[in-house]
């Protein structure tokens, strides 16, 4: 069942919640697909800008670094920064796998044993001039098991409005707690 919400800057995305078994449970966080019309704007003034210059200085060398510095830039924000999805599968026996994919279809995985994971929580943080909510996962340190060894945030890159979060949490500790 897929919820609309809102990210932090207002943003529209997407939640996706899927229960596979009592104890599985994943979570889909998706955003806007990349703006075409936005990808034209940006690459059509920083264009006219080289091509004004251009004109004003008759030097070849703007128009081809204008060109070259938008195709990197474009390829840069696609491979590396925008993220479509990111989602979050738990497992009470085995763990918690966190994935995120980018527009250019490259996917970064990694997973959490649930031997290292001492709880999920929501938690604050001041950026700029605001609060902002987001969901982490507390680590164990291997040698004090009551003590926290680091903190693993979740959706860093859609970064959901904290009723979008509560939703996840409450699911999460539903299978975190069940016996």
């Amino acid at each position: 069942m897929a919820v609309k919400y809102t990210d932090v800057n207002g943003t529209a995305i997407t939640l996706d919640c899927q229960t596979h078994t009592d104890f599985c449970r994943e979570f889909t966080v998706s955003t806007p697909k990349l703006s075409l019309r936005s990808t034209l704007l940006y690459t059509s003034i920083v264009w006219l800008c080289a091509y004004t210059v251009f004109f004003l200085t008759e030097n070849t060398l703007v128009l081809s670094s204008a060109i070259i510095v938008t195709l990197v830039g474009m390829v840069i924000h696609i491979h590396f920064v925008k993220v479509d999805h990111e989602s979050l599968l738990i497992i009470r026996s085995l763990g918690v796998q966190l994935s995120s994919s980018f527009a250019s279809g490259r996917e970064c995985t990694s997973f959490l044993e649930m031997s290292q994971i001492k709880d999920i929580v929501i938690n604050e943080a001041v950026y700029m001039h605001r609060v902002i909510y987001y969901l982490c996962i507390l680590l164990k340190d291997p040698s004090d098991p009551e003590t926290i060894s680091s903190v693993v945030p979740l959706f860093q890159s859609s970064m959901p409005r904290l009723n979008c979060l509560t939703q996840v949490y409450k699911a999460c500790q539903e299978v975190l707690l069940q016996k």
